[in-house]
């Protein structure tokens, strides 16, 4: 399906990587809002004529809370100075001593949100918007503690599929992706381990933890999964991104995960910023053959990196573990 203005940068000519960077990274600053200390870990989709998006954006009191945003191209981004406030959905109980890393997709007949939820400890909030005028929240997935709630675009088998991971009330120190699945987007269950974390001798980049991170593309070769994974080194967490391809009719199973990372902190804006060493991917778009990864880099900004589908699906082929 064409989209307008679709965000695309061709590979440079020196470039031998599986995907590459914009040039214009960082696209979105941290003081790119009239409040913000931060903008990074967002979530983005085609809307209208051009896109819509879900912020996180950290204020100068460094409270946590998701935000819309609007774009013509997919770069350039009017972001609100003021969070999104949410109406009762499939509940009365709307509670949030924070929002964090949300992700976005259509499901259906709306646009469904998901994010990091404080509620007595964070866990997976729910939310839907069919305009992004007015948001809906609903009842939150799982019990504390949980986090990277990541939306499958489609119903599998009749049923709303979620990635997420399980996790602590700290710096989760440890961390595998799972899979929910719920008849109606309110009931959880069926939860099934999807993948570990990696041996530390075999891909040492993430050997820590693992997360879901954009909301997965279906392909002929089943669905394309970009995660984050982490490493704990002597100058702390280092999260890089990696891809996998989960069965499409099953998607709790693994058919291909890379051993490599596919991109790694190593632009200055990855390597320095609130949260040093830090790539970590929430949103993709795609037009065809082509996508466009949406990344928070350093805990402090958005940036965007570029591939082709089909290059991605071969190098997670032939860099598996």
């Amino acid at each position: 399906m064409a989209i307008n203005n679709f965000p695309w940068e061709n590979r440079p000519d020196n470039c031998k990587d599986v995907m590459w960077r914009s040039s214009q990274n960082p696209i979105i600053g941290r003081y790119a809002t009239a409040i913000s200390n931060s903008i990074f870990n967002s979530a983005v989709v085609p809307f209208g004529d051009g896109y819509a998006g879900v912020f996180r954006c950290d204020d100068k009191a460094v409270r946590m809370n998701i935000f819309v945003g609007f774009s013509h191209d997919g770069i350039n981004w009017a972001i609100s100075d003021t969070p999104i406030k949410f109406e009762p959905g499939n509940t009365d109980m709307i509670h949030s001593d924070y929002k964090y890393d949300p992700r976005v997709t259509w499901i259906d007949d709306r646009y469904w949100i998901t994010w990091c939820n404080g509620y007595n400890g964070p866990t997976i909030g729910i939310g839907y918007t069919f305009d992004f005028k007015t948001f809906y929240q609903c009842e939150n997935a799982f019990l504390p503690f949980n986090r990277n709630g990541v939306l499958f675009p489609k119903k599998i088998d009749g049923r709303f599929a979620m990635l997420s991971r399980p996790s602590d009330n700290g710096h989760t120190p440890f961390g595998d992706i799972f899979i929910s699945y719920s008849p109606d987007m309110k009931y959880w269950g069926e939860h099934r381990c999807v993948m570990k974390v990696a041996p530390f001798e075999e891909s040492a980049w993430q050997c820590l933890k693992i997360g879901a991170g954009s909301i997965p593309i279906l392909t002929d070769e089943g669905w394309l999964m970009f995660y984050h994974g982490v490493i704990a080194t002597c100058n702390g967490y280092r999260y890089s991104m990696g891809a996998a391809i989960l069965d499409r009719d099953d998607p709790s199973k693994v058919l291909w995960r890379t051993r490599d990372y596919i991109l790694a902190p190593a632009a200055p804006y990855e390597l320095a910023g609130d949260v040093p060493n830090v790539v970590f991917p929430c949103a993709a778009i795609t037009e065809g053959n082509r996508v466009a990864v949406y990344y928070g880099a350093a805990d402090t900004t958005v940036c965007m990196a570029f591939g082709h589908i089909d290059e991605i699906i071969q190098f997670i082929k032939t860099h598996s573990l």
